[in-house]
């Protein structure tokens, strides 16, 4: 038997006839769609959401202390001191029936009870000594030596916003009206001399605090024949903060002993 021999794989011809019987493998190219690691649905995107989220929170909670700030400044501390001013009268008023002319409060020593009719009938306001935060918030505070009714200068000084806001109305103040500071020996009424809006100086103009207050500059000042007795109310020009204070003068015209004065 004979063999076949196999083509030879030198052969051209054999090699063609090859490769058209086998013809190419198809080939197929996959395309992968890319996505960027931080995109809207990458790793990173609930990190920021969470970091906004809580910045957000935290910014609003800012915002509503703020405002908790601003409502307990304006409206809280106007009814605490309201409370305050109404304990002072009260230890005040009682003090004097037991023969004290200086009564001993958790705010400091009250003294007298002040009544300006401009600011209505049942304006009524203890005074304390000294100008510290406590006594403010608490009624007005005495700033000087000088006694109610005494020869020199008997100095109020009072806040015009928050605390009681106790000298809230004095810039409507006009020459001529009454101040009455009732103590427990008596009642004595001052006279304004000059407007709530007469005079404004620095905080650091000491001459108004003078037994005889001269203005160096000319300006409003008690006039020079009205006595020894006087009076002055001092406060915050400006509703908001201010270094500068409104300054009103007066003088003694009545002292009433206090089983004559009359019921206010």
């Amino acid at each position: 038997m004979t063999q076949t021999d196999a083509p030879d794989s030198s052969d051209p011809g054999a090699e063609a006839a090859a490769d058209v019987d086998s013809g190419p493998a198809p080939s197929r190219v996959r395309r992968r769609r890319s996505r960027p690691a931080d995109g809207p649905s990458g790793p990173a995107a609930p990190a920021r959401r969470r970091v906004t989220f809580w910045l957000g929170c935290g910014l609003i909670a800012a915002g509503l202390a703020v405002l908790g700030w601003v409502a307990w400044q304006f409206w809280g501390t106007n009814w605490q001191s309201q409370q305050r001013q109404g304990e002072v009268t009260r230890a005040l008023e009682a003090g004097w029936g037991d023969g004290q002319d200086v009564v001993r409060t958790e705010f400091g020593n009250a003294t007298a009870i002040v009544h300006i009719p401009r600011f209505g009938k049942d304006y009524s306001i203890p005074v304390l000594e000294g100008s510290s935060d406590a006594v403010l918030a608490a009624g007005i505070g005495h700033m000087e030596d000088t006694e109610a009714g005494a020869v020199g200068n008997y100095v109020l000084a009072g806040h015009r916003v928050t605390h009681g806001e106790p000298f809230a109305e004095l810039p409507s103040l006009e020459p001529g009206d009454e101040v009455i500071v009732e103590t427990r020996a008596a009642t004595y009424t001052y006279v304004l001399d000059t407007g709530g809006e007469d005079l404004i100086v620095p905080f650091t103009e000491t001459w108004v605090l003078d037994d005889k207050p001269v203005n160096p500059s000319g300006g409003a000042q008690p006039p020079a024949d009205i006595g020894d007795q006087l009076i002055t109310l001092v406060t915050c020009s400006e509703i908001f903060h201010t270094d500068n204070r409104s300054v009103v003068f007066g003088h003694l015209v009545e002292s009433t002993p206090a089983g004559e004065s009359e019921s206010r």
